[in-house]
């Protein structure tokens, strides 16, 4: 079964400077996950495909810690905002995949709307300042070196493109629904 999405998603251009077809990628990206969510209830977004617990809620709420957290508190330098900020890690070091359940779907597309529009500015300004080859302000703690804006961009269409594999068929199991 496949059935047409509302959101609008632009292909890549297939001639453009390394930046914006970087950026274009990751926008695509974020756009299917937002098809693949589309139209579907809190119960649907919560129903998992066993044996794995994700979920597409989960998905929706774990790319936008992950926007916030690579762009703003990586790159940038600034501390995590909410809803990140007062969630107990401690406890559950998966909390943005757990606590997606008790989300509407309008709050979880809410969530992933803010931290997508502070990423395209935290990138926007990265860009101005030094182009893909500006340096992070946080460190790697596995190398303990910088990254530069090109390394998160390409990590961030990776982490795009495999939950956007997830997430076909997590909504092909919910309702049938396949396609791009």
């Amino acid at each position: 079964m496949t059935t047409p999405a509302q959101t609008e998603r632009t292909d890549p251009p297939l001639a453009a400077d390394e930046a914006t077809t970087l950026v274009a990628f990751l926008d695509f990206h974020r756009d299917t996950l937002r098809r693949k969510t589309e139209g579907l209830t809190a119960e649907q977004l919560a129903q998992t495909l066993p044996p794995s617990s994700l979920t597409l809620g989960a998905l929706l709420k774990h790319v936008a810690l992950n926007e916030a957290s690579w762009f703003g508190e990586v790159l940038h330098g600034r501390p995590m905002p909410e809803p990140w900020a007062s969630a107990d890690w401690d406890a559950d070091r998966d909390w943005e995949m757990t606590s997606a359940r008790d989300d509407s779907p309008e709050e979880l597309r809410r969530i992933m709307d803010v931290s997508v529009e502070q990423a395209r500015l935290d990138i926007e300004a990265a860009l101005a300042e030094g182009g893909l080859e500006f340096r992070s302000a946080t460190l790697s703690r596995k190398e303990n070196q910088t990254f530069s804006l090109r390394w998160i961009l390409l990590h961030m269409i990776e982490e795009y493109a495999r939950h956007n594999g997830h997430a076909d068929f997590l909504r092909e199991a919910v309702d049938g629904v396949t396609g791009e």
